[in-house]
């Protein structure tokens, strides 16, 4: 498992707006300038967190992107899930993976299993309050 460009920069936003969160919307051009990523790239991760919910979006004079709920409440496997889809290390355990044939009888298919269990553990206990500096 290998995690995107989309996915980094998808975090880093998000702390961006952690930090930035007393200010209220904080405009698109604010967190190019301070996370050096074009702008139409970051166009399309802030249409995809926010249609998946994370963050509120308003757009015209005074708009902007914010969180829409407390920075504690976000973790990392919240953020990477809308943006890498699956964090399985394996193709064979991707949610929308073809079933195996050889899965029941499949001798490392326990280790990728429990190797998932154990990231997507971590990316949970993992919020945005821990990696942001305000």
């Amino acid at each position: 498992m290998m995690i995107s460009t989309k996915g980094r920069y998808a975090l880093r936003v998000m702390i961006d707006l952690a930090e930035e969160q007393a200010a209220g919307y904080t405009p698109l051009k604010g967190i190019v300038e301070r996370e050096d990523v074009s702008q139409k790239y970051l166009e399309s991760i802030m249409t995809m967190l926010s249609k998946a919910g994370l963050v509120d979006a308003v757009h015209g004079k005074g708009g902007g992107y914010r969180l829409n709920r407390p920075v504690e409440e976000y973790t990392l496997a919240d953020i990477l899930s809308v943006t890498e889809g699956s964090l399985a290390p394996v193709a064979c355990l991707h949610a929308d993976a073809e079933p195996c044939e050889k899965a029941d009888e499949c001798r490392t298919r326990p280790v990728w299993t429990k190797l998932e269990e154990i990231i997507e553990d971590y990316l949970r206990s993992v919020s945005l309050k821990d990696l942001s500096c305000r």
